[in-house]
């Protein structure tokens, strides 16, 4: 359907995805570097295009959001019903509108930051312009944000629809719910209509296509309509009423004449008198279906006066079977007929149709003396045509031509023309492998000997010998299972850690060491040291509150000058008393020489394979590498020119 294509409607981002589209958008296409030593006029175009493009991307994006969807007074009265029955038609009106008012919006915030933007005096100030803008913008979007959302549910609920040409020749089913609407559709076209039997399977309009006059028609299978009041009828009935008023189509109301949809057929005659208004201007026939449990014969009185009454409206009474297929074709072709019939007569009607109608003049003589008058055909002209003839004779036919003249008898023959005597051309040509004609290695009993072999797995199969029945496990086997799969995952767990440290490069120190280091503190030290004969008193607790008691007492400059002594002395003796870096850390010797050589071995492990830059190596980078000074001219070079 070429003029009303919903699928191709462009997806509805939400406002969140919508804001990061266009800022993202804006970020990619425009210049990001700006210095605040640039000319102001240069700052102000710089920020004065940032909001000029969001603008111009929310406006192309939100325009062709709006252009999309359909509006409602364009498109036939069909699609508009519908979409109204679906959406509800003054939602749908105020979301697009709402967001065609958003656009408008953002085109204003823009146009009046790109005035401000003018008389920016400073980088900041226009970058806190260009900031308010896009935030103005964004905030505008995030507004739309059930509109949006709305929009999308609609587009993706259009995007299902079925695709309805309202212009062409259409057949409209029509009735009770389970009276086999869809089975009939089934049987004449191609679509796969779910069938089932309780009311209301088909909850939307479905549209399969038929051949009839090597004609395409379509065919519409509507939901099931109850006989209530038009204000009382939910949005599924909706969608058949809609169909019903809007199509130039040929109507068939289907009837259960079993009455197995739960339906009497006096309710299902109620109901046709209710829509009848809506079959105005359209051929109408009455299908009873199901003849195949109750046939028009064997009602009872009182039903076939109900028939009747169906005949009084001057309206054809067709009676099918969609299981047994007993009358299907014929309500196709006389639907089929009627329409074209009826299109053939409205088409008359028109003025055109007059007009071309004088144009067209057919001459029909009339014999006067009841005399045959042969044509009259010279004699060059006949000797032209046999020799023409004989020529063609003389002609070799091409396999086009006598496949032309056999028609559906003609078989292509191949070997026909090959330079072989007699009938050996349509000898079997061997099949040589390996210098081996395949026709000596086949056995001519091989199907035979098939046939035995599934005539015996067959017996083997109506036996049971197949038949074999997994024991229910015991409670200790299930917790003997449970207990080793505890135990691979165990496995795998302790091979990964493993695959992991394995894996790792860092020197690892022994634990006895760590451990060791652990014990020391200042006490046991002190301790060890006064054990030695060393004099300790200096270094207690005392000792640091007289320290700290003295530097109290001190007046302001005298402590300053104590406390720059302090650290220039400190700074001294820690410049003077640093150990080599390899020496700090660890005090055993024994251990510093094992470490050195693990650390080693790891750097090793990495670098020397490859050949890459360790911390070992010496390297001073190019200082004035060659590609950045080379051609430059210096101070007093102009010379060149």
């Amino acid at each position: 359907m070429s003029m009303y294509n919903f699928k191709k409607i462009t997806v509805v981002p939400t406002a969140k995805d919508f804001i990061d589209i266009i800022l993202s958008r804006t970020q990619r296409k425009t210049p990001t570097v700006i210095h605040k030593n640039y000319k102001i006029s240069r700052i102000r175009a710089f920020y004065t295009r940032k909001v000029k493009f969001s603008q111009q991307s929310f406006h192309d994006r939100l325009s062709k959001i709006i252009q999309e969807f359909p509006k409602l007074d364009d498109v036939h009265p069909f699609y508009a019903d519908l979409m109204n029955v679906l959406y509800d038609k003054d939602h749908y009106k105020l979301a697009l509108g709402q967001t065609n008012t958003a656009r408008h919006l953002i085109d204003n915030v823009a146009k009046d930051y790109v005035r401000l933007l003018k008389y920016g005096d400073s980088l900041y100030r226009c970058k806190q312009l260009k900031k308010a803008a896009l935030g103005r913008m964004a905030t505008i979007m995030k507004r739309q944000a059930a509109n949006l959302t709305y929009l999308e549910q609609v587009r993706q609920h259009l995007a299902r629809l079925p695709s309805i040409d309202p212009y062409t020749r259409t057949i409209i089913i029509c009735g009770f719910p389970n009276v086999g609407k869809s089975s009939f559709i089934n049987k004449i076209t191609r679509a796969e209509v779910e069938v089932q039997p309780y009311a209301f399977t088909t909850k939307s309009l479905y549209v399969g296509h038929t051949d009839y006059k090597y004609l395409r028609w379509q065919v519409i299978d509507t939901p099931g309509i109850l006989d209530h009041a038009l204000e009382d009828r939910n949005v599924i009935e909706m969608q058949a009423v809609t169909a019903l008023a809007h199509l130039r189509a040929a109507v068939l109301y289907v009837c259960d004449l079993s009455e197995q949809c739960g339906h009497s057929l006096e309710e299902q005659l109620k109901l046709f008198e209710s829509i009848k208004p809506l079959f105005a201007n359209k051929p109408l026939m009455v299908v009873a279906n199901k003849i195949d449990v109750v046939g028009l014969d064997e009602l009872s009185d009182d039903k076939r006066e109900v028939v009747k009454k169906f005949e009084e409206y001057d309206i054809p009474v067709l009676a099918m079977s969609t299981v047994t297929e007993e009358g299907v074709m014929e309500v196709k072709h006389e639907a089929c007929e009627r329409l074209l019939s009826f299109r053939v007569d409205q088409k008359v009607k028109t003025k055109k149709v007059e007009g071309l109608l004088n144009r067209l003049h057919v001459a029909v003589p009339a014999p006067r003396d009841n005399k045959v008058r042969p044509p009259c055909i010279p004699a060059s002209v006949l000797q032209k045509k046999a020799a023409a003839a004989e020529k063609a004779e003389r002609k070799r036919k091409l396999e086009r031509d006598i496949e032309e003249e056999m028609g559906d008898d003609y078989i292509l023959d191949l070997k026909k023309n090959y330079d072989i005597e007699g009938d050996q051309k349509y000898d079997i040509i061997p099949e040589i492998w390996e210098g081996h004609n395949v026709a000596d290695y086949i056995d001519p009993e091989i199907f035979d000997k098939l046939n035995e072999l599934e005539r015996a797995e067959e017996l083997r199969i109506a036996s049971g010998i197949y038949d074999y029945k997994v024991p229910e496990l015991t409670e200790t086997m299930k917790d003997i299972r449970a207990m080793a799969q505890q135990i691979r995952e165990k496995i795998a767990i302790d091979k990964q850690e493993s695959l992991v440290n394995k894996q790792s490069t860092k020197p690892v120190m022994p634990r006895t060491s760590v451990a060791r280091g652990r014990d020391r503190s200042v006490r046991k030290l002190r301790d060890q040291m006064e054990g030695l004969g060393v004099d300790m008193e200096d270094t207690g607790d005392a000792h640091f509150t007289k320290t700290r008691g003295r530097s109290r007492s001190l007046s302001g400059p005298a402590r300053k000058k104590q406390r720059v002594e302090s650290v220039v002395s400190t700074s001294r003796a820690r410049s003077s008393s640093r150990p080599a870096r390899d020496e700090m850390g660890v005090k055993d010797v024994v251990m510093k020489s094992k470490l050195k050589n693990i650390a080693h071995k790891a750097i090793r492990k990495k670098v020397a394979k490859k050949g890459l830059k360790g911390e070992a190596d010496r390297f001073i980078g190019t200082k004035m590498p060659k590609h950045l000074f080379s051609g430059k001219r210096g101070v007093g070079k102009t010379d060149r020119r």
